[in-house]
């Protein structure tokens, strides 16, 4: 017979036995039953009602169904406790609109069943309206841990004012002209000034050390056993990535400009033994376009909010190209990680398998088939669009087995 048939049964028959001693309590205590006022004296115990039999019956039946190790539907459901107590100080973060409420779901759903399940870590979302009832019921619902929900301030999501709008108006149109991907949208630009410059400053983000970032319809391809953030922490990480690629030329003619302008001016602010190597390959001559795909990433906010890339990103704010062209954070974060960090301080979580349209990152190795359900020959990782090779040669890293077979 099934073990799960032999324990049904056993569960049934400790049930009933409850009804069976109960029965015998009331019958035995020779006092008529009177339903508004019944005390029963049997072993010793008074009762106000036969409610309070039943519960005392019911406790005895509990504790030896537990000792066959069961459950028993006598007994409430309580939420599971992490099965870690040794936590870091993180979150992860969202940047979200209310129509993006089923495909942030799914990307709940997903870190959730890979990872969060057993941590609990919590989840911040941001917006520039207020959350909708449906978005917060949702993925509160999904959430494991703590959930927050803040609105970004108007001045981090619109024209800082000394901005000329009419020169930004005509570079949108020009850019959307020449089919420049998000090349006319005023909303993909605020959203590439705020995760560059001001996610890591808003109220709700000031109480965490790291932040991991999840943005709606992404996949994870693999169980994540182990703590990235804790990783992190002990490891001396500031920064880690999954995918690595080239920037797009057109959306950001001067930002290498403006850096080298920024890096004449502060040189005091960027250390020497810095990762310049990954973003140039001509000793900061020029930029390679080299760029950390921040659409995943996880990192310490002491990086945003040290005195180096404060300094970074108020220089770029002043320069307006997050208007007048389209700079994307994911360039930005890149320059910054680059410049202000050591390469042994960013990472590369090459065996975490991460999708989001169009690129796959999928772990390569034979000992990943256990726990990754991804292609590996949908990898981008040593394809020729992808900088991952580059940046584990300036890090000193061997690429993995194989990798070859997946170019």
């Amino acid at each position: 017979m099934p073990a799960a048939s032999t324990s049904r049964i056993i569960r049934y028959l400790l049930v009933a036995g409850v009804f069976i001693v109960l029965l015998y309590k009331v019958t035995s205590s020779g006092t008529s039953y009177d339903p508004t006022a019944w005390t029963g004296r049997t072993t010793g115990h008074s009762y106000e009602n036969v409610g309070n039999a039943v519960e005392e019956v019911k406790e005895t039946v509990e504790e030896k169904i537990e000792d066959f190790g069961m459950k028993t539907p006598l007994q409430p459901q309580t939420p599971a406790e992490p099965a870690v107590q040794k936590r870091a100080n993180a979150t992860f973060v969202t940047l979200a609109r209310n129509g993006d409420v089923w495909e942030m779901a799914k990307s709940i759903r997903e870190v959730e069943d890979r990872f969060n399940h057993r941590y609990n870590y919590p989840w911040v979302f941001l917006n520039d309206v207020p959350f909708s009832e449906e978005f917060i019921t949702v993925t509160s619902g999904l959430a494991s841990g703590p959930v927050h929900y803040g609105v970004i301030g108007h001045e981090h999501w619109s024209f800082p004012p000394w901005l000329d709008e009419q020169k930004a108006e005509a570079a949108r149109k020009d850019m959307e002209e020449r089919k420049i991907i998000y090349g006319g949208s005023k909303s993909y630009r605020h959203m590439c000034r705020f995760e560059s410059g001001f996610f890591y400053r808003h109220e709700l983000m000031q109480q965490f050390e790291f932040y991991w970032r999840v943005e709606p319809s992404i996949e994870m391809f693999c169980d994540v056993e182990y703590d990235p953030f804790l990783y992190m922490k002990e490891n001396n990480k500031k920064y880690a990535f999954a995918i690595s690629l080239y920037e797009y030329p057109d959306t950001i003619p001067t930002l290498w400009d403006e850096t080298k302008k920024f890096i004449k001016a502060k040189p005091e602010l960027v250390p020497k033994d810095n990762s310049m190597r990954f973003i140039s390959d001509d000793d900061g001559e020029s930029y390679n376009r080299c760029h950390f795909w921040s659409n995943f990433e996880i990192a310490s906010m002491d990086l945003w909010r040290g005195e180096g890339y404060s300094a970074f990103f108020d220089h770029l704010e002043k320069a307006g190209g997050f208007f007048y062209e389209r700079w994307g954070d994911a360039p930005v974060h890149s320059i910054g990680a680059a410049l202000f960090l050591k390469p042994e301080e960013i990472h590369w979580f090459g065996d975490m398998g991460y999708y989001h349209v169009p690129f796959t990152h999928c772990p390569i190795g034979d000992e990943f088939r256990k726990k990754c359900h991804c292609n590996p020959r949908d990898t981008f990782d040593f394809k020729g669009y992808s900088c991952t090779r580059k940046f584990l040669e300036v890090q000193g890293t061997e690429l993995p087995k194989g990798w070859e077979k997946y170019k």
